[in-house]
């Protein structure tokens, strides 16, 4: 009605109207209103150096911590794994681990448990590293929205990441699993004569042929006979030394990739149950300042580690008999004649000396191993990509 006074909000009003506004400024709003909330963090860019680095020495760091917690683990399943005849009296039962343990500790002592570590720990920053940072990027590519996230799309972009990390690194593995494998009291080999040994592994001595007047052969049979052993020499003998470092990759590529697919896939889908609105109070943290934006909040560390150990448990079931082909490969110029078998050479040998139950040697310890040392990974990945912003 004319005449009445304004209203208290009405005043307000006209005098936000009012309030002279820098150029290039937009007015002050209040943070709770729904309509001009920003959000404070903007996504990282995770093609942007920045970003690369971050998340592989994060992954790096966690792959180093997990593995150093279950390294005596890691070293018994080895020597189990690959067939060690010193050890084959304690396969089949955790009586047996602990029995392979103490007698570890008693020939060689406490550094005997970590027989190998050095190089699992030069193996395994760049492997973590280029696991998680492949994981990331590829999963960028596959996963370019919200709407595409799939079980699928996650599982083939851990498996990508996976053999992508193995290749580069694989090399570096066989050297560790003959270091681990070796059990001599005296005379251990170093890192130098165990990468000279297996460079020339398989590499045979080539044949003398005797001369045709003195073996009293006629030349075509002397020409026969050189036909012959050159192409035996050929079977026998690797192209290149440098392929011994590959034994087993053939396996290890195969069971890397459920092994990576399933573990990925199965944290990611831990997490977003564990992030569900009916159990999120419980199970997730406040965000952090520089927590990104449209990322989903953290999870508490024990439902973290619970994430974790439930992805590695699935990974392992799923990868096992794999990794036992892949060992008994790897040590196959350690043992034996060197020769050298392939996939289905080995399968066939295992199931010749111990059925299917060959096939799942030092399973019980593959979980005692897998479950902590996957968790423990997520756990230190997470945390230190909270911590790095990222």
């Amino acid at each position: 009605m004319p005449g009445v006074l304004p209203s208290h909000r009405a005043r307000e009003a006209a005098d936000v109207q009012r309030t002279p506004v820098a150029p290039g400024k937009e007015p002050a709003v209040c943070p709770t209103d729904d309509e001009a909330q920003v959000p404070r963090n903007a996504p990282k860019d995770k093609r942007s150096l920045d970003y690369v680095w971050r998340s592989g020495v994060a992954g790096g760091l966690a792959g180093c911590a997990a593995k150093t917690i279950v390294a005596p683990l890691d070293r018994v399943k080895i020597l189990f794994q690959s067939h060690n005849p010193h050890f084959l009296k304690y396969t089949g039962s955790w009586y047996g681990v602990g029995g392979a343990i103490k007698e570890i500790y008693h020939q060689d002592g406490p550094l005997g448990l970590f027989r190998g570590h050095s190089a699992t720990l030069l193996r395994i920053f760049p492997y973590a590293a280029i696991k998680f940072l492949a994981y990331e990027q590829i999963r960028a590519i596959v996963i370019p929205r919200k709407d595409k996230e799939t079980p699928f799309r996650r599982l083939i972009s851990g498996s990508m990441a996976g053999v992508t990390s193995v290749f580069f690194t694989y090399p570096l593995e066989v050297v560790r699993v003959r270091l681990a494998f070796e059990t001599k009291k005296e005379g251990r080999s170093s890192l130098r004569s165990i990468c000279r040994q297996i460079y020339h592994e398989g590499q045979y001595r080539k044949p003398t042929l005797p001369a045709a007047d003195s073996a009293g052969a006629s030349a075509p049979t002397v020409r026969a006979a050189a036909a012959d052993v050159a192409t035996a020499a050929q079977a026998l003998a690797p192209r290149s030394g440098l392929t011994n470092f590959y034994r087993g990759f053939s396996p290890t590529l195969l069971g890397m990739l459920p092994y990576a697919g399933m573990s990925f896939l199965t944290h990611d889908t831990a997490g977003d149950l564990l992030r569900h609105p009916k159990v999120a109070q419980y199970t997730t943290l406040p965000k952090p300042e520089n927590h990104p934006a449209g990322k989903p909040a953290p999870l508490r560390y024990w439902a973290e580690l619970l994430a974790g150990g439930v992805a590695g448990l699935v990974s392992q079931t799923a990868s096992y008999p794999l990794e036992v082909i892949r060992r008994r490969m790897q040590v196959g110029g350690a043992v034996g004649d060197g020769h050298r078998m392939r996939v289905g050479e080995t399968a066939r040998l295992i199931m010749r000396e111990r059925g299917l139950r060959g096939f799942f040697v030092g399973l019980t310890i593959g979980y005692a191993k897998v479950v902590p040392m996957v968790a423990a990974s997520f756990y230190t990945y997470e945390r230190l990509k909270m911590w790095f912003g990222i």
